[in-house]
């Protein structure tokens, strides 16, 4: 791992799932792991929902804020699942309702992963 990436891991607090693209072609296994990212965010009404959690005031939201995307409360539900199984969403139950959150470092994955190189 070269400096900077070791850098970026320890800032971060996660080593982000792929180098950037720029820097070299992905393995099989980085290439399983940024398609499972993309393929949850690759869903308008996942984006949505994704988007509304991290842009949410100290990034997390009920999802009694959130649901309002032109979907049933049900497939809300699901596509939030499917979010927080990509790794991409974490979650906390207080009392009926559910609160989701973008943890700073999945942001910072995902920044990583398209920096681009100083020239």
């Amino acid at each position: 791992m070269s400096t900077t990436r070791q850098l970026q891991v320890l800032q971060s607090g996660v080593e982000p799932c792929c180098p950037p693209l720029t820097e070299r072609p992905f393995t099989a296994v980085e290439a399983e792991r940024a398609a499972a990212m993309f393929k949850a965010l690759g869903d308008p009404v996942r984006l949505r929902l994704f988007t509304a959690v991290a842009s949410h005031e100290n990034g997390e939201a009920c999802v009694c804020d959130i649901s309002d995307v032109g979907v049933s409360q049900p497939t809300v539900s699901h596509h939030l699942k499917k979010l927080k199984e990509a790794g991409l969403l974490t979650s906390e139950r207080r009392g009926t309702w559910v609160f989701y959150r973008v943890e700073p470092s999945v942001l910072a994955a995902m920044s990583h992963l398209f920096a681009i190189p100083a020239t």
